[in-house]
C-alpha cells in the first residue's frame, strides 16, 4: 500500500481486485453459451454435440497450456512484491517465448492431435465430423491464444484486473457478435462458430500489446536478455509450468471422461450435458474471479513474506467468494428452466436437461472451494503441491464415476462429478500449511 493512503481492509481490496475479473471471466462461458444456442437452435443436436466435443478438444490444447497464466501471475506477483521490475519484464519475456514455441507447434500438429483425440473421445459419426472442422479452425489460431492467456497472467501478476477486463471483453464481445453473423448471417454452422472465436484471439492480442506497451512504460527499468535467459530462472519457470500443466491435463482428463460417457448415453444425453455444464463454466469462470485476485496478493505476500497479509486476504477471498457462490445456486434454481429453454430448441433435450439440472444447481458451493484453494497455491507457486492433489482427485474420480453409473446412469455421472469438485478441495487443503510457511518470515 502506498504511503499516504489508507490500507481500504482485505475485504475491499479483495473486492476492487476480484470485479473486473468476475465481470470480464463471466464472459468466457457465455461466449461457450453463445456457441451453444447458436448451433441449439439448428436442425440437428449433432450440431450441440460437435461443438461441445470440438471445443473440449481445443480445451485440452488451450487449458493444458493454461500454465502460461498460470506460472507467469504466481512469478510476476511475486516479483512485484520484492519491487523487481526487471524481473517483472523477464518473466513476460520468457513466458511470452514459451508461448511462440507452444503455439506455433499446436498449429502445426493439429491433425494428429485430432486423430489421437477421437481415438480416445469417440461420439457418433455426424458429432465427430462436426468437431473436427471446429477444431481444425481453432487449431490454427493457437499461437494468439496462448500468447492472449500469457499476457492476461502478467496483468494479474502486476495487479492490474482492469486490463485483464478489457482484453477478455474485447475477445468475448467480439466472438459472440461473430457466431450470430456468421451462422444465421452467412449460413455458417460450426465452420462459423470456429472462425469467430480466431479471429476474436487477433483482435484480443492486438488491444492487449497496446496496454502491456502503456505498463511498461509506466514501469520502467528495461528487458536485460541475460536475466531473461539465465538458466536457474528459466529451469524455476519450466518446472513450475511441467507441474501445473500434468495437474491442469488431469483436470481435463476428468472433464473429457464425462463427456465421454456422456456420448455412450446417446446424443440426447450428451447434448443436454454439454448445455447442463454451460450453468457449471459460467460460475466457475465467475466465481474464479476471486481466485485470480487470491493469486495476485498471496504471490505478493509470498515475496513481501508478510504472513499476516496471506492470511487476511485468504480469508477475505474466501468469504466473498463463498457468498457468491450460494448467490448463484439460488439464482440457478430459480431461472434453471428459462436459462435451458434458451440454450436449446428441441425439445427431447430440454426435458433431459431438466431431469438432471439439480446438479448444477448444487455445484457452484460444491466447487468454490478447490478455485479458491488453486488460487492460492498458484500465487504461492507451490505447484508440486498442486500436481498431487489433483492426481489423487483424479484417481477417485473415474471408480466413483463408474460405481455410480452403474447404480444411477446419468444421475451417477453427475454425482460423481460434484464428488470430484468436493475432493480437489480438501486434498489442496491437506497442503495449506505450506502456503503459510512460504510467507513466513
Amino acid at each position: 500500500m502506498p504511503r499516504g493512503k489508507p490500507d481500504p481492509g482485505p475485504y475491499r481490496r479483495v473486492w476492487r481486485l476480484a470485479w473486473p475479473l468476475i465481470l470480464s471471466n463471466i464472459t468466457v462461458p457465455i461466449v461457450g453459451a453463445v456457441d451453444t444456442a447458436v448451433v441449439g437452435h439448428l436442425d440437428d443436436p449433432s450440431y450441440i454435440g460437435g461443438v461441445a466435443l470440438g471445443a473440449l478438444l481445443f480445451n485440452f490444447v488451450y487449458w493444458g497450456f493454461g500454465f502460461l497464466k498460470m506460472g507467469t501471475t504466481g512469478f510476476v506477483s511475486q516479483a512485484t512484491g520484492s519491487e523487481d521490475s526487471v524481473e517483472i519484464r523477464a518473466v513476460l519475456a520468457r513466458a511470452l517465448l514459451l508461448a511462440a514455441f507452444f503455439g506455433i507447434a499446436i498449429a502445426a500438429l493439429r491433425d494428429p492431435a485430432m486423430d489421437f483425440a477421437f481415438w480416445v473421445v469417440s461420439g457418433s459419426a455426424s458429432v465427430e465430423g462436426h468437431a473436427r472442422d471446429y477444431f481444425a479452425i481453432r487449431g490454427l489460431a493457437a499461437p494468439l491464444a496462448l500468447a492472449n492467456i500469457t499476457l492476461l497472467g502478467w496483468f494479474l501478476g502486476v495487479q492490474d484486473t482492469r486490463a485483464g477486463l478489457v482484453q477478455l471483453l474485447v475477445i468475448n464481445i467480439a466472438n459472440a457478435v461473430l457466431d450470430v453473423v456468421f451462422v444465421y448471417g452467412l449460413g455458417m454452422d460450426v465452420e462459423g462458430v470456429a472462425l469467430a472465436t480466431a479471429i476474436a484471439q487477433a483482435l484480443g492480442l492486438l488491444v492487449s500489446v497496446v496496454i502491456v506497451r502503456r505498463k511498461l512504460h509506466a514501469l520502467g527499468g528495461r528487458f536485460d536478455r541475460a536475466r531473461i535467459l539465465d538458466p536457474a530462472r528459466f529451469k524455476a519457470l519450466m518446472v513450475v509450468n511441467r507441474d501445473i500443466f500434468i495437474r491442469t491435463l488431469c483436470l481435463l482428463g476428468g472433464s473429457a471422461y464425462f463427456m465421454d460417457r456422456s456420448a455412450q448415453l446417446g446424443d440426447v444425453a450428451l447434448a443436454a450435458n454439454a448445455v447442463l455444464l454451460q450453468f457449471q463454466y459460467i460460475s466457475a469462470y465467475g466465481l474464479d474471479g476471486f481466485a485470480h485476485s487470491t493469486e495476485a496478493v498471496i504471490g505478493k505476500a509470498v515475496g513481501r513474506k508478510d504472513i499476516a497479509e496471506l492470511r487476511s486476504v485468504a480469508r477475505a477471498s474466501t468469504v466473498w467468494a463463498g457468498a457468491v457462490a450460494v448467490g448463484i445456486s439460488v439464482c440457478y434454481l430459480l431461472s434453471s428452466g428459462v436459462l435451458i429453454d434458451l440454450f436449446t430448441g428441441i425439445d427431447a433435450v430440454r426435458t433431459a436437461a431438466r431431469e438432471y439440472v439439480f446438479w448444477v444447481v448444487i455445484l457452484p458451493v460444491a466447487s468454490v472451494w478447490a478455485f479458491q484453494l488453486d488460487g492460492m497455491f498458484i500465487g504461492a507457486t507451490k505447484s508440486v503441491e498442486m500436481r498431487n492433489a489433483m492426481i489423487a482427485s483424479l484417481v477417485f474420480y473415474i471408480p466413483a464415476v463408474i460405481a455410480l453409473m452403474a447404480l444411477w446412469g446419468n444421475h451417477g455421472l453427475w454425482a460423481a462429478y460434484v464428488l470430484f469438485m468436493a475432493a480437489r478441495a480438501l486434498t489442496l487443503w491437506l497442503y495449506y500449511p505450506r502456503i503459510v510457511a512460504a510467507a513466513t518470515p
